[in-house]
């Protein structure tokens, strides 16, 4: 708590932030739909142990619990409007936790799995999209391996590495905490090649080539070992782009080894629990089967979905043997860790020393998605002037970590912006004119991709 900033948090009960948005309208959806699951679930359920039982809420007998009850004693046991979005929304999903942690039967229970793995299926277009672009690219790559160092080559890589990374940015937009209206059809516009062109004029900070040079350097310079961390955020879609730039930075040399951070428990109902992966690569690994077959609500809807084809089945499964082929390899490794579902910023990362330690081996650590930015900042209220070196405070320069966020924006929080930008975007419809909102940050129609070089 000592190393957090003096710069004020957003608040629940500001109406003019989307804390108070977030607190009023979007946490009832998610319970009421964490309520449903559960239900469905002990509805599907014939094992009487399971059936009966009911656990009070208590600690766990995880170390992070004292820290969250020593952050509501220092907050005088706020009531749930009455305190920091950040804190109150980590304490949220860390209470659901305890609900299944302290029971018998249902303790690894992830209540939003099922949502997760519908929200990917439904993704299919994308997927079978960036699946055949992917074998091109890395069908092309190694052939291609004789030119490795030529000028031509160098701007081919540099240029599929800002396409990857943006392609990593945009899977954020299907963070299912926020799209709690929308339908599947919505989530498929804000997928796909087109969309991604369309929105390249959103990202209105782009530090992606401080963040190749340094990769390309290490390279150059003939470092052995060249890791990249990915502090990962959601599932199912977003998970799949993020193995796909993982995929290609291994491929292209520009790292030697991946270290995926998912989170350790059920969190803001999409990020990444272990359990995942085995999910969606059991996906890729039999996609007939996953595709072809009835979900619940098709067969409710008596639809039968479309097979794949023969040319679709086959850039999956090039997908799943290249990357189970790194993953034997040693080139892909999963660590989660308990600092990630803790209540506060990432402000306090220098005091987990074994943690920072290990990013600091890193040559780059990227932080994807809204949640990861808002924990680098504090989710403070800054001035969007404010350099992003100076809003993650320990984390930026010095820290020993080279930082890249990226981040479409659906919070109010944001940073690094140039004089006068703020005050456009608001201009623009829906951005909030002059009503004192920054609303243009709460859609995920922007993005930024920032760096800092800790090192």
């Amino acid at each position: 708590m000592e190393l957090d900033t003096k710069t004020p948090q957003y608040m629940n009960n500001d109406e003019k932030s989307f804390a108070y948005v977030s607190a009023r309208d979007r946490w009832p959806v998610i319970i009421t739909g964490a309520i449903d699951d559960t239900y469905r679930s002990v509805s599907q359920c014939d094992d009487p142990a399971k059936l009966n039982e009911d656990d009070p809420l208590r600690d766990d007998g995880e170390p992070d619990i004292a820290g969250y009850n020593a952050e509501l004693e220092k907050l005088g046991n706020p009531t749930w409007f009455n305190v920091p979005w950040l804190f109150s929304e980590c304490y949220l999903y860390r209470r659901i936790s305890t609900s299944f942690s302290l029971s018998t039967h249902w303790k690894q229970y992830d209540i939003f799995s099922r949502q997760k793995m519908a929200t990917f299926r439904s993704s299919r277009p994308a997927v079978l999209e960036l699946a055949a672009r992917y074998k091109d690219i890395i069908t092309q790559m190694n052939k291609d391996k004789a030119k490795k160092g030529t000028p031509e080559h160098d701007e081919a890589e540099k240029i599929l590495f800002h396409e990857m990374c943006e392609i990593c940015l945009w899977g954020n937009a299907t963070d299912l905490s926020l799209l709690t209206s929308l339908t599947y059809e919505d989530i498929q516009k804000l997928q796909g090649s087109e969309a991604r062109k369309a929105s390249e004029k959103n990202i209105i900070v782009n530090d992606l080539e401080s963040a190749y040079q340094v990769l390309k350097k290490a390279r150059d310079e003939g470092k052995a070992e060249r890791r990249v961390d990915i502090v990962l955020d959601n599932a199912g879609f977003e998970l799949y782009v993020d193995l796909i730039l993982a995929g290609f930075l291994l491929s292209s040399g520009l790292a030697t080894q991946i270290v995926l951070h998912p989170k350790s428990i059920p969190w803001f109902v999409s990020d990444v629990v272990p359990q995942d992966f085995a999910d969606l690569l059991s996906a890729l690994a039999q996609p007939k089967k996953f595709y072809e077959t009835q979900s619940e609500d098709e067969k409710l809807q008596d639809k039968t979905p479309e097979p794949l084809s023969d040319k679709e089945a086959g850039d999956l499964a090039f997908l799943f043997q290249e990357w189970g082929q790194q993953y034997a390899e040693g080139q892909f490794a999963i660590r989660p860790n308990r600092f990630w579902t803790h209540g506060g910023s990432f402000w306090r990362l220098p005091a987990e020393k074994e943690l920072v330690d290990d990013l600091r081996t890193s040559e780059l650590v990227i932080f994807k998605g809204d949640l990861n930015y808002r924990k680098l900042t504090a989710d403070a209220a800054w001035d969007p002037t404010t350099p992003f070196t100076e809003a993650i405070g320990p984390m930026g320069p010095g820290s020993g970590v080279n930082v890249l966020a990226l981040r479409t924006c659906k919070a109010d929080v944001v940073v690094g912006l140039k004089a006068g930008e703020d005050e456009r975007i608001r201009a623009t419809e829906g951005g909030g004119g002059d009503s004192g909102i920054r609303k243009w940050a709460w859609s995920g129609k922007w993005a930024v991709v920032s760096y800092s070089g800790g090192k």
